[in-house]
């Protein structure tokens, strides 16, 4: 039978709000009690070290830190003096929490998050941390890896109407209310909408909360900006693997993902986003653009997808028998790895990708651009603004041809770096790199050509102009130069190692050139 979620109380909330507020049970508040070496420790799931620390200390937040995140009883008395305001009476009378002899125990998980200079507090159900045993199936998440992956990576343009599909406990639709005039939630489980429910009205926002499977209960409406962390794990329709609502859709393999990408088209508006997380199959003979390729086919979206991971069929079984609180070498966990071994030989899967896809439907009638790219190393957080100066520069491209390309004075941007690689007793460089400091912190190897014509991007001339003298200079065909620049410009630009406009420098510190020596 499922436990109960919190109640929405507009007389009570308000009482919790300021008592957590007064509490500092804020994630700078938290971080600042526990240290790094504990804080560190609990987000790997490890508690020991953050009972230790709250142990000994009488702060209200370690009293809070002990009920809501550890899990651990509490004396009355002491939740009594962390909730001064609402008081044990009241967080029962929430569903926070349930007495336990002299002691209260937390019903649910409430957890300081901040982001973009506001704090929220998140609710949701006790992970296995604070409850010592495997999910329920209706488990609801509260702020977790994807959740925040996927918000640092979403765009956050002033958008009148915003859509959050599967929103679970509510993580991206706070987000959405700092930058959009109305913010729609949508989500499956009945579960999941009451704790969004509580999460809004604990952070003061207003949703429109509905019921229903992904984009079904927004049939015929439209957004400027669509995210969802969706259930994209690749679930084996196995008895031997466990259901669990919040990463399992019901579909095989990767076709959640897929129809969400097919079916969110007619849900933007004009220049309107969607920001979503991904799983995606490689069957053997095959590459991970050629299949995500196919599920953009005949949308008329602009795609920009960045894997970010890729495992073997084995690793990506590993991960997800591990989820949920199964452990490996029990006879649970053997049965579901040889369940998703076998679910994925069945369709031939060599790989599994993971990524981020971000697409827009044109404002205006034209081909759309496609960009597929694999990104494994570490980038700029958030990544946000960089996904939309992105798009802004790819439409720009999109619409512009090669000779208004070469018709800009372009500039390198401010956190962009010529690295010189030389082996040692060499007059030349053998390696020539434009190193991106900021968004993808991309590396570009450059040529004779683009070496010359990054070296005078400073606007002074247009890159027409530039590639006529680096010709000239180098004694090269003229035309080439020019189509080699061109295609180096719309590979630079779109990841903004070059810009249209000044950069401003200033935050700039470090040489534009930096020599290194290669043994």
């Amino acid at each position: 039978m499922s436990a109960s979620t919190p109640r929405v109380d507009p007389d009570l909330l308000p009482a919790l709000r300021a008592d957590l507020a007064r509490s500092r049970f804020t994630v700078a508040g938290v971080t600042e009690l526990l240290g790094p070496m504990a804080s560190a420790a609990l987000d790997r799931e490890q508690a020991l070290p953050a009972q230790r620390v709250t142990a000994v200390s009488d702060e209200p937040c370690a009293t809070l830190v002990r009920l809501f995140t550890l899990g651990d009883p509490v004396d009355v008395r002491e939740a009594a003096a962390a909730l001064p305001t609402l008081g044990v009476d009241g967080a029962v009378a929430l569903g926070l929490v349930a007495p336990e002899g002299d002691a209260v125990v937390a019903l649910c998980d409430v957890r300081p998050y901040a982001a973009d200079g506001v704090d929220w507090w998140v609710a949701s159900d006790l992970g296995e941390l604070a409850t010592g045993s495997p999910l329920r199936h209706e488990h609801v998440l509260g702020v977790g890896g994807a959740s925040t992956t996927l918000a640092s990576w979403t765009p956050r343009p002033h958008v009148e109407r915003a859509l959050d599909v599967g929103t679970g406990s509510g993580v991206q639709a706070l987000h959405l209310d700092t930058h959009a005039d109305e913010v729609v939630v949508t989500d499956l489980s009945t579960r999941a909408l009451a704790y969004a429910r509580f999460t809004a009205a604990l952070d003061e926002a207003e949703w429109d909360v509905r019921a229903g499977s992904m984009l079904e209960p927004v049939a015929g409406e439209r957004f400027g900006l669509v995210v969802s962390n969706p259930p994209f794990v690749i679930t084996p329709r196995s008895d031997a693997v466990p259901f669990f609502e919040y990463r399992d859709g019901g579909a095989a393999g990767d076709e959640v993902v897929a129809d969400l990408v097919g079916a969110v088209a007619e849900h933007l508006e004009p220049g309107g986003i969607a920001q979503f997380l991904g799983n995606w199959e490689v069957p053997r003979g095959t590459t991970w653009t050629e299949r995500v390729g196919a599920w953009l086919d005949g949308t008329g979206l602009d795609a920009w997808v960045v894997q970010r991971e890729v495992q073997d069929p084995a690793e990506y079984a590993e991960t997800w028998a591990r989820d949920g609180g199964h452990h490996p070498g029990t006879a649970d966990f053997n049965a579901m790895y040889s369940a998703w071994l076998d679910d994925f030989a069945a369709r031939d899967v060599e790989a599994i990708g993971f990524g981020v896809l971000t697409l827009q439907r044109p404002r205006t009638e034209r081909p759309p651009f496609v960009d597929l790219m694999d990104v494994p190393w570490p980038v700029e957080s958030p990544m946000g603004p960089a996904v939309l100066a992105g798009l802004d520069v790819r439409t720009w491209l999109a619409e512009h041809d090669d000779d208004a390309v070469l018709g800009v004075p372009w500039w390198c941007a401010a956190d962009v770096h010529e690295e010189r690689h030389t082996v040692p007793g060499a007059a030349d460089p053998s390696v020539i790199l434009l190193r991106q400091g900021g968004g993808l912190r991309r590396n570009l190897a450059l040529s004779t050509v683009t070496a010359a014509f990054a070296s005078v991007c400073d606007g002074d001339l247009s890159a027409r102009a530039a590639a006529a003298a680096i010709a000239g200079l180098l004694h090269l065909d003229g035309t080439a130069v020019r189509a080699e620049i061109a295609a180096f410009v719309r590979d630079a630009a779109k990841d903004g190692l070059l810009v249209r406009e000044r950069p401003d420098r200033r935050a700039s510190g470090e040489p534009l050139v930096s020599e290194h020596s290669l043994i």
